[in-house]
């Protein structure tokens, strides 16, 4: 048991590395929508925020309350254990940070993929690490046990009411993958899981069988 805590699944150092593939999979999901309009990882709400943004060339509120929820996520996930991938990751580096960037004119990270990918990437780097090494100097010090491994968590529980809206989101994309949605939300109630993967896992089976044309 001792050795498998210190591999790399259980390892500090890995953290990082985790945290960097999230969030270079959420930079790119920003550049798909600033290109596309299609492929933010984030609520509706929110990204309309971004919309709003990029269609007036005002940033401000967007980059404030993106900004504000990662630097909170980061203290929070180095003091209590848990990183908020929804407001971290989501919203601090899918938004937040994006729109920072579009608000000082740089935006070749949000037109390039490969640069978005490698953006998110030393984003999410950045951030697993600042919140190891700001452990070390909090958690680490005492004999508490709370929050003692770092793990990763929605947040909160209302990711089980998201189902219905990805379903409605499937459906404005395509018919096909409207379908599929339904259907894999129906398979994951009938086997009493949370509908929500089903929704998504289903969109993107009959997305990949019917792609929808950008253009």
């Amino acid at each position: 048991m001792e050795a498998t805590k210190r591999g790399f699944w259980y390892a500090d150092w890995s953290f990082p590395i985790f945290v960097g593939i999230l969030s270079a999979g959420i930079f790119a999901g920003t550049h798909m929508y600033y290109l596309y309009g299609i492929g933010a990882f984030n609520e509706v709400a929110f990204v309309a925020m971004l919309r709003t943004g990029i269609n007036t060339g005002v940033y401000g509120a967007v980059a404030a309350f993106g900004a504000s929820f990662l630097f909170a996520r980061i203290i929070e996930g180095s003091l209590v254990g848990i990183l908020d991938i929804g407001g971290a990751l989501q919203t601090g580096v899918g938004l937040g940070v994006p729109a920072l960037l579009l608000g000082a004119g740089i935006v070749f990270p949000l037109q390039n993929f490969v640069a978005s990918l490698a953006t998110g990437m030393v984003l999410g780097i950045a951030i697993g690490g600042l919140i190891i090494l700001a452990r070390k100097f909090t958690i680490n010090q005492t004999s508490s046990t709370y929050g003692a491994d770092v793990m990763m968590g929605a947040g909160n529980a209302s990711g089980r009411f998201l189902g219905p809206l990805i379903i409605l989101s499937a459906i404005t994309a395509s018919i096909p993958i409207g379908l599929g949605s339904l259907a894999g939300a129906l398979l994951f109630y009938l086997w009493h899981k949370p509908i929500t993967g089903g929704a998504i896992l289903g969109a993107m089976l009959l997305g990949a069988l019917f792609p929808v044309a950008i253009g």
